[in-house]
């Protein structure tokens, strides 16, 4: 049973009888005892971070500190993925932190430069998206010949043409050894341990230090095998649930994240997998079953195959459901040339979320027409959000244009405000005494024609 908030303050120093010395020091960052006790209870902080808490009281406190869901990491020549380490069902409530990984298949029937172009292909995939880089994981070399010489080969073949993390994917544990010793430098995740393999896997995993994947079909098996590995010394643990359709995967990987959130039920407080190529052999239901995966609630997802129509979305989506509702994507502030503008070039004046930005430069580098585009900071909201919150006003583009040196940039004094907001243009002229204020378009769409007819 998961530790109140109370529970655990009456283990720390300011809760203790009497009170230790250092109570409430602030040490751990926050102003009182009770308040870290909160923001223990809540997975929001680490016990670490208290040191003065008694031996005694760790040894009660380390269950109730650790959080629901164990952090795994596959790493390789510094790029990494983490999953796991997640404290909430919905975004809403606080924030996702770890964003599924999403990693591309490697059968090892593929012939060498197949391999090499594939991994190459994959590790160089990299898309901007409203200034995010998008980009795959990893890559899963599945064993599909049962063969331990091919297996190895497929891993050495990918390790020389990419620095990608790596799932090894094989039952086998001969097999497995043998990819394992071609995966030098990397920190790989093995799959899968499973109720007639899990000793030779455990082995595997504590000589190579690598996370590993247990599989069963049903709750109870998955947790009587985390059981057995853990007691032998295997911690970071990712779970398959070996359910491969949209009902079943849903439900399976539902059950597991509510089991671990709600129950703080220790057996399946890890990450899982999914492999989306499995439960769809159609191209379009298997994009259509990784999003669903990546929703709810797969740490890490195995596609069947790379194709950018079918990443890209799925990267997209991953974006949106992981960025933190409650900060907006947002650009610097500042003044952004665009198409080489010489002293003549308009001012176009926006605020710093992301999405605006990118839509009014877009716009405007496909024109061809140079501009000097103004960012304002607007606390990362669009225009008509930041005017209505009193973040983009009068006074605050008249700040912008005088901060940020525009004026020693152009030859003109005329700033272009965007046409949602035309209601400041008196206030505007009031503010920057000397400068003309034009009223825009209020979609970027029409930048280019407004700035052809009316600049």
């Amino acid at each position: 049973m998961a530790l109140s908030g109370l529970d655990i303050y009456k283990l720390l120093p300011g809760g203790i009888k009497p009170p230790h010395p250092k109570a409430n020091c602030k040490e751990c960052g926050f102003p009182t005892c009770l308040a870290f006790a909160m923001k223990l209870a809540a997975k929001q902080a680490e016990l670490a971070a208290c040191k003065y808490v008694s031996d005694e009281a760790k040894a009660k406190l380390s269950a109730a500190a650790a959080p629901p869901i164990r952090l795994i990491t596959l790493s390789a020549d510094g790029r990494k993925v983490e999953v796991g380490n997640e404290t909430v069902l919905f975004r809403h409530e606080k924030t996702f932190f770890h964003p599924t990984g999403l990693l591309v298949r490697v059968p090892d029937t593929l012939a060498a430069a197949e391999i090499t172009a594939l991994t190459k292909a994959v590790a160089d995939y990299k898309v901007d998206y409203v200034g995010m880089a998008l980009r795959l994981d990893g890559l899963a070399v599945e064993a599909v010949s049962g063969d331990a010489s091919k297996f190895a080969a497929a891993v050495a073949t990918v390790r020389g043409a990419g620095n990608l993390p790596l799932v090894l994917v094989t039952e086998d544990p001969a097999l497995m050894a043998a990819g394992l010793a071609k995966a030098t430098g990397v920190v790989p995740l093995l799959c899968a341990a499973t109720a007639a393999n899990w000793e030779a896997m455990a082995k595997l995993a504590k000589e190579a230090k690598a996370p590993l994947v247990v599989r069963a079909d049903s709750v109870q098996g998955l947790a009587d095998l985390t059981e057995k590995l853990v007691a032998a010394g295997v911690e970071d643990l990712v779970l398959d649930p070996a359910v491969r359709g949209f009902a079943a995967s849903l439900a399976a990987l539902t059950q597991l994240r509510r089991l671990a959130l709600k129950k703080n039920f220790r057996p399946v407080g890890y990450p899982s997998i999914a492999f989306s190529y499995l439960g769809a052999t159609d191209p379009a239901m298997e994009q259509l079953l990784a999003g669903q995966q990546i929703a709810k609630y797969a740490g890490l997802v195995v596609l069947g195959r790379f194709d950018p129509a079918m990443v890209y979305p799925l990267l997209v989506l991953r974006a949106n459901i992981f960025t933190d509702p409650q900060k907006p994507i947002q650009v610097e502030p500042g003044v952004y040339p665009i198409n080489k503008p010489g002293a003549d070039a308009p001012v176009l004046v926006t605020t710093n979320f992301s999405i605006t930005y990118f839509a009014v430069a877009n716009e405007m580098e496909s024109s061809g027409l140079p501009a000097w585009l103004l960012v304002a900071d607007a606390e990362g909201m669009s225009v008509l959000t930041a005017w209505a919150a009193g973040k983009f006003d009068a006074e605050k583009i008249a700040k912008t244009v005088k901060g940020a040196g525009i004026a020693e940039k152009v030859s003109h004094r005329k700033v272009v405000i965007p046409g949602h907001v035309a209601v400041l243009m008196g206030e505007l002229e009031e503010e920057l005494p000397g400068w003309t204020i034009k009223v825009g378009p209020r979609e970027a769409v029409d930048l280019p024609r407004f700035l052809k007819t009316a600049w």
